[in-house]
């Protein structure tokens, strides 16, 4: 399984392992297949409301059918912290280039450009056309969305596994170790009588402390204490911090300073 080395902001390395083609191949049916379930039961409905002699149909079938398919991933990357429910099977994450959670407009790139989801549907549905009425025009049309899928297989196989809508949107497709919780945001549960040791925090953005986050979870797994050391005297040398406390639990104390500040 490859490797990816990302540069945070505070100039540390930090590895990730590249979700593999089979991964991200399986996630997608997976996905595929809860896609079908729904529009299934939503058919159903459709059709019982029809008999009924309901009116503005048209308007019920796009909410009920299309808008669900059109935006499912892109509503499941941003409410499950850059999963849907197949890359959450798989173990598969998006993160940003260096490793912190996307922003939403990053999300939204993403989604734009999912070549590989919409092209199979589209040779899906007129290959067969063209194949039995023989029409080259349509063999044409379909020459294009098979030359983009191509593309984008060769791009997801590359040493990062970014397609098309990772490119543009610089973000990556992760492997994690395990199943996505509310500990892999920076969110933290603190008390309302905590009182904050570090106000500085509030001086790195968002990315920082996403970046922060992704350091102290990787120098926690690996238990390397010259990783976190090294992130911990770099923040203290930029914001100007003196403390005792030891790099992990300086880290540590930041985030939750972090989580204190922007709720309060």
């Amino acid at each position: 399984m490859s490797t990816i080395r990302v540069l945070t902001n505070f100039n540390i390395d930090l590895e990730f392992e590249a979700a593999p083609f089979y991964k991200r191949l399986l996630a997608w049916l997976l996905d595929s297949i809860v896609l079908v379930m729904y529009l299934v039961v939503a058919a159903r409905v459709l059709i019982w409301f029809a008999g009924r002699g309901s009116e503005n149909m048209l308007w019920a079938m796009i909410m009920l059918l299309i808008v669900p398919y059109l935006f499912y991933h892109l509503v499941c990357e941003i409410t499950m912290n850059g999963q849907s429910i197949g890359k959450r099977i798989m173990r598969l994450k998006v993160v940003n280039e260096n490793g912190g959670q996307p922003a939403i407009g990053q999300y939204v790139i993403r989604w734009l450009i999912r070549t590989s989801d919409y092209m199979v549907v589209v040779v899906m549905l007129f290959a067969p056309v063209a194949a039995k009425e023989g029409d080259f025009d349509y063999l044409w049309k379909i020459g294009i969305p098979m030359v983009l899928l191509f593309i984008d297989i060769i791009l997801v196989n590359s040493a990062k596994g970014q397609r098309l809508g990772d490119l543009l949107a610089h973000t990556l497709v992760i492997s994690v170790t395990k199943k996505g919780s509310i500990s892999d945001t920076v969110f933290l549960e603190v008390e309302n009588t905590y009182v904050p040791s570090f106000p500085q925090v509030m001086q790195l953005s968002d990315r920082d402390i996403n970046a922060l986050k992704g350091i102290l979870d990787s120098a926690k797994k690996r238990h390397d204490y010259n990783l976190a050391e090294m992130a911990s005297n770099k923040i203290k040398t930029h914001l100007k911090i003196e403390t005792p406390l030891s790099p992990f639990d300086f880290l540590e104390v930041l985030l939750k300073d972090y989580n204190y500040l922007v709720s309060h």
